[in-house]
């Protein structure tokens, strides 16, 4: 079953020195219990994309009026037109009811100033019909659900008196006690060690697996997207360049982008050998490329098609799309 649908989304930041476009054109599906990856490098929109879901982007964001996000509501039978939701009471349906987020720094989300226990049972209080003796009682179970030992007492303390690992548990505990029906998981293992790193991607699908929840999963990191998705997009420059199983894009790669993160990787069977990085910059998004987004770094460019015109996607595969000017050429060679 389909759960999230996004059609066209293109969304821009009305600043001093103009309009610049954060996100274009980017249309995606997810499906109930399924965990998708979305990779790009530090600048491409995966945040901004993942709080147009909630509408957590700032007051200064101008969507196009061709996008639409739509959320399947299966308890009530209805289809919620994300983007129509303008009153804080109808967001409250989608901000931590069915949807929920795990952010970057979990230091950073939490109230410094508030213990973790009162921040999750206000949460229950706004989203749910519990008392505030069940919220208690529920909050601690989640704590201990997520691996946090001697929950009752961490419940009581602050986001400070934790450590990284904690915090992150704590942090996912919280955006699960809703029960969602969508979590957005912002870079959940970022400057964790390996261990408690390896604990929070377990963890996280056992609990697609318990709950039939979907997972939009936004890394950096491809390890990471190997080790838990079922389906990646690559994104660049705020567009989406490649899509496919996690098997495709690990182990036949079409886009260039796709190709040079892959290549950036460390090779466990070598490691004297040098890294290799994409050569070049990612663009401000100020100064945006004309044409293709990524031929200002593309090995593989095509002069006078790459530089003027918007490449469209290209199935190679079963649920393989790459948006290349130069794959679409090959594919037209073959046939």
């Amino acid at each position: 079953m389909t759960l999230l649908k996004v059609e066209n989304l293109t969304l821009g930041f009305d600043t001093d020195e103009g309009r610049i476009t954060a996100i274009d054109d980017v249309s995606f599906e997810l499906e109930a219990g399924e965990i998708m990856g979305l990779v790009g490098e530090s600048g491409s929109g995966k945040s901004v994309m993942a709080k147009s879901l909630m509408q957590l982007n700032a007051r200064n964001a101008v969507y196009s009026p061709t996008s639409r996000i739509t959320l399947h509501d299966d308890e009530n039978g209805r289809e919620i037109d994300v983007l129509s939701l303008t009153k804080a009471q109808d967001l409250k349906v989608i901000r931590g009811g069915s949807i929920s987020m795990i952010f970057q720094e979990p230091m950073a989300s939490f109230a410094p100033a508030i213990t973790i226990g009162d921040q999750m049972v206000e949460q229950l209080l706004l989203h749910t019909s519990m008392s505030k003796r069940e919220a208690t009682d529920f909050s601690i179970e989640m704590l201990n659900r997520v691996g946090i030992s001697d929950a009752k007492h961490r419940f009581k303390q602050y986001a400070f008196e934790l450590s990284g690992g904690m915090r992150q548990r704590a942090m996912i505990a919280m955006a699960l006690s809703t029960r969602p029906k969508l979590l957005i998981a912002d870079e959940p293992t970022t400057a964790l060690d390996v261990t408690i790193q390896a604990q929070v991607l377990d963890l996280m699908k056992d609990i697609v697996a318990e709950f039939g929840m979907a997972i939009l999963l936004i890394t950096h990191d491809l390890g990471v997207i190997a080790q838990t998705a079922d389906r990646v997009a690559v994104m660049y420059l705020g567009k989406i360049v490649e899509t496919g199983s996690v098997r495709q894009i690990i182990r036949t790669p079409q886009h260039p982008y796709t190709k040079g993160l892959l290549n950036a990787l460390p090779d466990l069977d070598d490691l004297g050998a040098p890294l290799t990085p994409i050569s070049g910059d990612i663009p401000s998004p100020l100064e945006r490329p004309s044409g293709c987004v990524f031929h200002t770094r593309c090995s593989q460019i095509i002069e006078g098609r790459c530089d003027v015109a918007l490449p469209e996607v290209t199935d190679v595969g079963a649920g393989h799309g790459v948006s290349c000017f130069a794959v679409t050429s090959s594919v037209e060679t073959s046939v």
